[in-house]
């Protein structure tokens, strides 16, 4: 692996290389383990579960400071467009699918950002972080084709890949906003928030 720039990059590639590991080692015991909690209370804890997690990654990755009022409603529509997207679904795998590599994709995007912060040559790290993602989705893919148990399935690629776009989108939307209002902020004289 190429050298690590920083601590905070270190520690966002081993979240990410987690959260993957997590995502391989449920291959065999995911349709096992969709079968067991549909129609349970504990599907609803954990596909809510699921919800705040994305939500936590994306939020606390794209604002890493206290958010003012504005901020909040902000976030407040962005949870809310997410979570009526997941509640339209109606399959659970589809739903683990925007969970999962949603997360997976808001780590990549934020080490790639941190390597570049560090001077490291990093081009377009949304669309590196997008595509590094899907092919994460491909590689999971492609292993349910040795899984008798694992049905491949191409729109789950497609999932994954959406998934990724939805999460580098929200992030970056969270990112502009918040340089949006900093500039703001310095133009009108009040202090820049810590962070």
């Amino acid at each position: 692996m190429w050298p690590l720039t920083s601590r905070r990059e270190r520690r966002l590639w081993l979240w990410t290389l987690a959260a993957v590991a997590a995502i391989f080692a449920t291959l065999g015991l995911a349709g096992a383990l969709a079968d067991a909690v549909r129609g349970t209370p504990l599907n609803v804890f954990l596909f809510l579960t699921g919800c705040l997690l994305v939500s936590v990654t994306v939020v606390t990755q794209g604002l890493r400071s206290w958010p003012g009022p504005a901020d909040a409603a902000l976030i407040i529509g962005i949870a809310t467009a997410y979570f009526m997207i997941l509640v339209r679904m109606t399959s659970p795998v589809e739903r683990s699918h925007l969970i999962e590599y949603g997360v997976v994709a808001v780590f990549i995007l934020e080490a790639l950002r941190e390597r570049k912060r560090q001077g490291v040559h990093v081009p377009v790290p949304a669309l590196l972080a997008i595509l590094l993602t899907t092919a994460i989705g491909v590689v999971d893919e492609l292993l349910q084709l040795l899984i008798p148990a694992r049905v491949f399935d191409p729109v789950d690629m497609v999932f994954n890949a959406w998934a990724a776009i939805m999460a580098v989108g929200v992030s970056l939307l969270l990112s502009w906003w918040r340089k949006r209002r900093h500039r703001k902020g310095r133009a009108e004289g009040t202090p820049e928030p810590p962070g």
